[in-house]
């Protein structure tokens, strides 16, 4: 075993992991100071939920019949070991291998979990608690971790130790159109995925008490650049750590998570001070994260400079794209469709240009553009679909959204029974 790339790996897991209060920090602050706890409460449920399940079954369904024997997938009743009460196959390291199995588990488990946490921003300041609990666990089961299966999911070669084939988007679409799609870190997977769920959500639960454009301010700018602060770094855990190896791919992918968000954010604030005469710390710390998730599915596959680029566009277009919801009349809270959503599209997409050897521009003939379409738009309905089913039917049964008079009074001593700011005179 390669005690190096473990410690690696393992460190990037906990990167990853610490996105997760990193988002609840960005949504935070964004929303109204009497919604802070239940917005930043709802990625802690995440974390405490999607973890649990992904131990139970959540990996065994991303990584059925995977790899060698043993070294993929959760054997037994849930995802334990009936027989020992131990993660089967789990524990053991193949003699050859990069690292524990059991590493490669953990490091999965927060992707899951972040995903999940990301749809919470397009409901904010009007969803219960309890309802968003269900949600997440059923879209977790029925979405996520087989849509995972579809992009992280692999066979490994017993003797050479290689990946060779896996889930239909990165590998089962080779054996039609001779490439697969290239998703490196979940651009498809995490963000895509969780942007059209956010949208499905958001006609769900329908419009807070006066949405209209410049009617809901952020509360907290800091606790926005805080979040932002935080995402990035992870999202080098989350980017680099995807190769399971610390090589020069990693150091690629991490070189490019600097780049693209870095020019995401310049783009951003340039949009910004054209069409609003004054750029905004928030407009700065939503350009990086719409620069890192479109560098996402992209970050060991396309030359630094061609990151840069990506940013650019990535950053300019989110930008512009926010505000869709207030023309098409949905309204996502945290503009989770506007960042996510396209900026997963437009890095994934970015690939069939610009992928090394196979992208249009690089060499290539336009199949790799195609493939990324097939499966960009793929897990978009895919998702979208079945979020609207799922969120409609906890609507129509033990209700999705807080009254609106609840909404008004404020979600947190409604739901929770807490408050974000208390004066000690008040007490």
């Amino acid at each position: 075993m390669d005690q190096g790339n473990t410690a690696f790996l393992l460190i990037c897991a906990a990167l990853v992991l610490l996105m997760t209060p990193g988002l609840a920090f960005f949504y935070g602050g964004l929303v109204k100071a009497k919604s802070v706890i239940s917005m930043m409460m709802m990625s802690f449920g995440a974390l405490g939920l999607i973890g649990v399940l992904w131990v139970l079954y959540g990996y065994a369904i991303t990584f059925a019949n995977g790899g060698t024997e043993g070294f993929l997938g959760i054997d037994g009743f849930l995802g334990v070991d009936t027989a020992n009460l131990g993660l089967n196959g789990l524990l053991e390291t193949p003699e050859g291998a990069a690292f524990p199995p059991i590493a490669f588990a953990a490091f999965q488990a927060t992707f899951a979990i972040i995903t999940v946490a990301l749809i919470s921003g397009a409901i904010a300041d009007r969803a219960k608690f309890g309802a968003w609990m269900i949600f997440a666990g059923i879209w977790a089961t029925v979405v996520y971790f087989p849509v995972a299966s579809w992009v992280f999911n692999f066979t490994l070669d017993p003797e050479t130790l290689a990946f060779t084939d896996g889930g239909w988007i990165t590998y089962g679409m080779q054996e039609v159109f001779g490439v697969g799609a290239i998703d490196f870190a979940g651009g498809t997977a995490v963000h895509i995925n969780a942007g059209a769920a956010a949208l499905a959500l958001a006609l769900v639960l329908g419009k807070r008490v006066g949405f209209a454009k410049g009617a809901h301010v952020p509360h907290n700018p800091p606790f926005v650049l805080l979040g932002a602060g935080l995402l990035w770094f992870g999202w080098f855990g989350f980017n680099a750590g995807s190769e399971l190896a610390a090589d020069g791919t990693a150091a690629l992918a991490f070189l490019n998570t600097i780049a693209a968000p870095a020019a995401a954010l310049l783009a951003w604030l340039v949009v910004e001070k054209v069409r609003d005469g004054k750029p905004t710390s928030v407009g700065a710390a939503s350009g990086a994260v719409a620069g890192l998730v479109a560098i996402t599915p992209a970050c060991a596959s396309i030359h630094p400079i061609w990151a840069i680029l990506l940013g650019f566009i990535a950053g300019a277009v989110c930008a512009l794209a926010i505000d869709l919801k207030f023309k098409l009349g949905f309204d996502d809270s945290l503009d989770v469709v506007g960042i996510h959503l396209v900026g997963g599209l437009i890095g994934t997409l970015y690939l069939g240009f610009f992928a090394n050897g196979t992208g249009l521009f690089m060499g290539g003939d336009g199949t790799q553009l195609l493939v990324q379409a097939i499966a960009a738009f793929s897990v978009m309905a895919f998702s979208f679909t079945l979020a609207f089913v799922i969120g409609l039917v906890i609507e129509k049964t033990i209700g999705f959204r807080i009254k609106n008079e609840d909404e008004l009074a404020g979600v947190d001593t409604v739901v929770h029974g807490e408050e974000g700011y208390v004066l000690a005179e008040t007490r």
